[in-house]
């Protein structure tokens, strides 16, 4: 893969977040929890009891309120791109929506084992895939990828994981799970190739 190419979907996945945040603000206050619930949000007995099997997938794109909005796509951007220049775009979707769907269920799972009533969305289970994987990409490549090392995406996801099980209203079942998913995706669809004479081409 070239490296001057640009990570489209992470552009795209970024505009579509916006753009659903932005619709939604202007038909509803994002921060009320009825309003997501009717739009979209996790909730679990409604995907169980109800078989509301596509809120698993339409919460990723549901945000609460701005500030919770920009903290996901700051990550996203900057994790997003250099995954996706790392593994090519169809690879980098794979990753990213199987470990958001990954981590959703997990604290799905979670949720109703505990018996909490907990309305949930939000892109973070998919964004700790997407750090996940490039902590597997890392680390194939000897330790570092660019400006990448396994020492700083280490000390990145121990501060995120840190952050959230310290802070109130965090679905850190999703972050796990969305981290674990996004490693193992990593492990088994991204591949080091060498060409002549020591070039690295990445698939």
């Amino acid at each position: 893969m070239e490296k001057n190419q640009k990570a489209v979907c992470t552009t795209a996945l970024i505009v579509i977040n916006i753009g659903v945040f932005l619709v939604f603000s202007v038909m509803g206050a994002t921060e009320d929890t009825l309003f997501m619930l009717e739009h979209g949000a996790m909730y679990g007995p409604y995907v169980v009891e109800g078989h509301q099997y596509y809120r698993i997938f339409t919460c990723l794109f549901l945000h609460f309120g701005i500030e919770h909005l920009l903290n996901n796509m700051v990550l996203l951007g900057a994790l997003g791109w250099n995954l996706e220049l790392e593994t090519g775009r169809i690879k980098f979707l794979i990753i990213y929506f199987i470990s958001g769907l990954g981590g959703n269920l997990l604290s799905l799972w979670m949720n109703m084992s505990t018996d909490k009533m907990v309305v949930s969305a939000g892109a973070s289970g998919a964004i700790f895939g997407l750090m996940g994987a490039l902590l597997c990409v890392v680390l194939k490549n000897h330790g570092r990828v660019g400006r990448l090392t396994n020492r700083g995406l280490l000390v990145m996801v121990v501060l995120s994981l840190y952050f959230g099980f310290t802070s109130s209203g965090v679905d850190n079942a999703a972050h796990v799970g969305g981290l674990v998913c996004g490693f193992v995706m990593a492990a088994v669809l991204y591949r080091r190739q060498r060409g002549a004479a020591g070039t690295v081409f990445y698939d």
